[in-house]
Parts: structure tokens; sequence; C-alpha cells
């Protein structure tokens, strides 16, 4: 693999040192017969919030830039004061490099609904396992720009791109990306910032061998680093920022609507990562999704987690490892066929300036949480480690108990065994706290004044095996 030291720009042009050797990007003078110009009306977000709308004349790049990408498999993007309007995403083969400078901004015009670049073989696998050979594409590498599709802060202004499709008209199922790479090896994802979009920030699925080295998340509205079983040997390092979602997902099972396939997820190492400064609006969690598929042939495909790191995590205030029914489909389309399996998880290193919380309400057979600094007064009440299941109602705008919805799954029972924790104290302490004061065991009981009051609770428990 090619190992990228340093960038600089110089007289307009990318520079780019490569080895100990500059490479100059080539000018993009030549493209310019196939840059278009388009007028739209484009919907901005002001500093208090609004809407406001302007009138935009503006260049198109997506054809002079895919032109660049399928002669040489390399595309170099300058800086420059306007942004680089694409009206679909680029697209790139095995092998493809895409450079920009990290100021520069690749921008999708209203209305378009898709991704700003994926890779050429992306398939689905919505109703079957992934199969031995998809024919992934290989050694793939994006670095530096701003990457955004719909300049929003908040999810009423998305100029018509809610999507991340993978195509306008023919999307494959579940694709849901501002950079899209599923059914990929070696992929190279580094130091890319995403601002102010609807879709994931960076889709993955179907990968092996990958790297997500440096994400800014800038007024985010949905995950950073959101992957999709099956998917191994990993590496999400230094991500920040704010989003209105997680900043980190492993979904081995997931709604199917944001899933173009499913499996195991393995082997990852997820480090660096730092949460939203407080007051802002934001999930600011880190996903461990596992489950068990059903296909609609009624066949079951599990898809545990396992094998995963998580160090050096600052200010994430929850780390979900729990079962979440589809809540966007009609109660029952759409669940995990049994309670998911996690192995081998490790905490590492955390450090939290306000409570957080590590719940886990999934079959778990080793979990180390090693090392955990509390910069803060822990209420009372608060753990660290939750172990056992959640009930939460949501009531949208109904006003009929009988259409509300449970968000979790409050009637299942979790069994975790293996579990070792130490070096959980309070910032300056010479001791640990008490195992009593970090761990809390959970075992749901049905609200009897429900709908009254929320939420409807349930008969589920969790079970710690302490051998």
């Amino acid at each position: 693999m090619i190992a990228w030291a340093r960038t600089g720009y110089c007289c307009g042009l990318l520079v780019v040192a490569l080895g100990g050797g500059l490479l100059t990007a080539a000018p993009l003078d030549d493209l310019r017969p196939l840059v278009t110009t388009r007028q739209w009306t484009e919907q901005h977000t002001d500093d208090a919030g609004g809407v406001q709308a302007h009138a935009i004349t503006a260049e198109i790049w997506t054809a002079a830039f895919q032109r660049r990408i399928d002669e040489t498999k390399r595309l170099e993007i300058p800086a420059r004061d306007q942004p680089y309007y694409l009206d679909g995403p680029l697209v790139l083969p095995a092998g493809a490099t895409l450079i920009a400078d990290p100021t520069a901004e690749i921008r999708l015009v209203p209305g378009a609904n898709t991704c700003l670049v994926r890779n050429e073989h992306l398939v689905g696998f919505a109703d079957q396992p992934v199969p031995e050979d998809c024919r992934p594409d290989t050694d793939i590498t994006i670095e530096g720009g701003i990457w955004t599709t719909t300049l929003a802060t908040t999810a009423n202004a998305p100029r018509g791109n809610v999507r991340g499709h993978s195509h306008r008209d023919r999307p494959v199922p579940g694709t849901h990306g501002v950079i899209l790479l599923h059914n990929v090896r070696g992929v190279r994802v580094r130091n890319v910032t995403v601002r102010e979009s609807r879709p994931f920030a960076i889709h993955l699925g179907n990968v092996q061998d990958f790297v997500v080295d440096g994400l800014t998340l800038d007024r985010h509205l949905r995950d950073g680093v959101h992957v999709s079983g099956p998917a191994a040997d990993g590496l999400i390092r230094n991500v920040r920022g704010v989003s209105r979602d997680d900043p980190v997902a492993l979904t081995a099972w997931d709604w199917r609507q944001y899933a173009p396939s499913f499996g195991p997820i393995e082997r990852i190492v997820i480090e660096d990562i730092t949460g939203s400064p407080p007051g802002a609006s934001t999930n600011n969690a880190i996903r461990l999704l596992p489950g068990v598929k059903q296909f609609a042939d009624g066949s079951l495909l599990p898809c545990p987690v396992r094998e995963i790191t998580l160090r050096r995590i600052t200010d994430i205030t929850e780390f979900k490892c729990y079962d979440q029914p589809n809540l966007e489909l009609p109660v029952g389309s759409d669940q995990t066929a049994d309670i998911g399996r996690l192995e081998n998880i490790r905490f590492e290193q955390l450090t939290f300036h306000r409570p957080a919380t590590i719940e886990v309400h999934a079959d778990t057979d080793g979990l180390v949480i090693d090392g955990a600094t509390l910069a803060f007064d822990p209420p009372p009440g608060w753990h660290l480690l939750a172990i056992g299941p959640k009930s939460m109602t949501y009531k949208g705008r109904q006003t009929d108990p009988t259409k509300w919805r449970e968000i979790f799954s409050p009637d299942r029972d979790c069994i975790v065994r293996n579990v070792a924790i130490s070096g959980v104290r309070l910032a300056g302490a010479a001791e640990d706290l008490p195992l009593e004061r970090v761990v809390n065991v959970i075992e749901m009981q049905p609200n009897p004044a429900y709908p009254r009051t929320t939420p409807k609770g349930g008969t589920g428990k969790g079970r710690w095996v302490r051998e």
C-alpha cells in the first residue's frame, strides 16, 4: 500500500509528498469542456436557525471529474473559493485514488438524493447472506475534502437530498451514505470533513481490510462512520465533531432500509473518538448492534459482533449494545429474530466529563472495561455498566395509546459472562470504585400504570454470570 506522508499546496495546484518526492496534481483546465453551468434555488440555514432561499448559478463537475477517474484512476481536487457541485455520485473503480484539498468543498445539487462518491461494483444482498465470491472492488483511497449533501442543520431543510442512494434511478436498497463503500477490500478514507448532511457520513459494508482515519462531523445530521455487516479487520480512528446521531456504529443486524447486507462484524479497533461538546444537540453515542437476520424465505443468519476494541474514547455518553426493532416500519415487520450476541468486547482508557453508560442487552461472552476516568461527580443511582433490557415509549404525534410504540425489546432476557472490570476511578482518585457502584443488573417489570405513565416496561431481565 502507498503511504501518504504529507500534503501541501502550491500555485493553486495540489502537491502531494509521496515517499519523499513531490507529485504535482494535473490541472483541471483540460476538463473544462465537460463542465456545465446550471441555475437553481438553494436553501441555506442561517446562524439563527432559519432557512433562507438563495439563487445559485454554479458549475457542475460530475462528468469532468468522472472522466479523469476513468482515464487515470486518480482525481486530485485543488482548493478554490466556490464549491465543486455534483449532480450524482463519482464512481471509483478498483485501484482508484481521490485526493482533495482539505478546504475544497464537494457539494450535491438539490434533489439529486444520492451519495457523493461510491465504489464501482456496489451490490446488495438484502435477501440472502453475502456469497463467498462477490467480486469486490479493491484498493480504494479517499482523502481530504469537505463533503456535503444538504447544507441543513435541521432535518427540515434537506434540499431534496434525504437519502444517500448509490444511484439516482436504480439504487441498491439500503445504501445511505455521503461516502458510500460497499463490497470492497482494502479501503482507506483519511482526513475528510462531512458537513450538514442527512445520510451517514461514511457508509461501509461487506468490507474487509479498511481504515477510516480522520473524520470531522460539521453539524452533521446522521451517523458518522456506519458499518453494515459483514465486516472484518478494520480501524476507525480520530472521529470528532457534532453529529445528531452515532459518531460510530457497527450494525451487524440493522433496520433493512439502511442495510445493503447483513452478517458478522469482527476484529475492529475504534480509537481516539471524541464526543460532542457540552450543550450540542447530539446523540453522542457509539453503537454495537448484533442480532439474527431473518430473510424473506424464513432462513436465519446469525449476525454477531466480536473481537472489538474501543480505546481512548472521550465524552461519548452512551455505548448502545442493545436490540432495537425497526421503528420506522409497521410493528413486527422488521426486527431481529433473536437476541444478538457479543463476544470479546474491550473498553480501554475511557474518559468522561459527564455521566455515561455502557448499556448491554445482548448475550455476551467476554466484556472487559480496563480504565475509565470519571471527571464528574456521579449522581445517585448512576452506573457505568448496565446489563439488561430497556423500555421507552415512542408517541410521535399520536394521542391514542394504542398507537404508541415500544422503542426497545423489554421482554427479552440476556446472559452476560466473563466480565472483567478494573481501573474505573474518579479523576485523581487512587482506588477503583467498588464493583456495585459500577455495574447495574436490570430486571424489568411491567408498568401497572401504563398508559397513564410511561414507559410500558416489560418482563425481560439481565443475568450476570460470575464464575
